[in-house]
């Protein structure tokens, strides 16, 4: 897991446009905390859901369970929505609920 793990998150820090410092103070982690799982450290349970959600992966993404960062169930998918985009679920699923069940508005 450790090589796969550290690889995935070098990746999305690179990607991320900051350093490794950088996000580790945003996260309040201490400093090269990120760098030391090159060494073969493993993230604690805590650490990696803040590290998926910081990156908007998936934690089984992060220790190479699974290949796609993103979970594509509907909880993850709702979250990534803005807020006017929410708004505009929200409507289309009460439409679709009203429809469904008959329900008069």
């Amino acid at each position: 897991m450790n090589d796969l793990f550290y690889h995935r998150l070098k990746e999305l820090v690179e990607s991320s446009g900051k350093s490794a410092n950088q996000i580790e103070r945003e996260l309040g982690y201490p400093r090269n905390s990120l760098n030391n799982y090159k060494l073969g450290g493993e993230p604690s349970g805590t650490r990696l859901i803040g590290l998926s959600e910081y990156f908007n992966v998936s934690p089984k993404y992060l220790i190479g369970i699974i290949d796609e960062p993103n979970d594509s169930s509907a909880i993850n998918l709702f979250k990534t929505l803005t807020q006017e985009e929410k708004k505009e679920m929200f409507i289309i699923c009460q439409k679709w609920l009203f429809l469904e069940y008959q329900i008069e508005l």
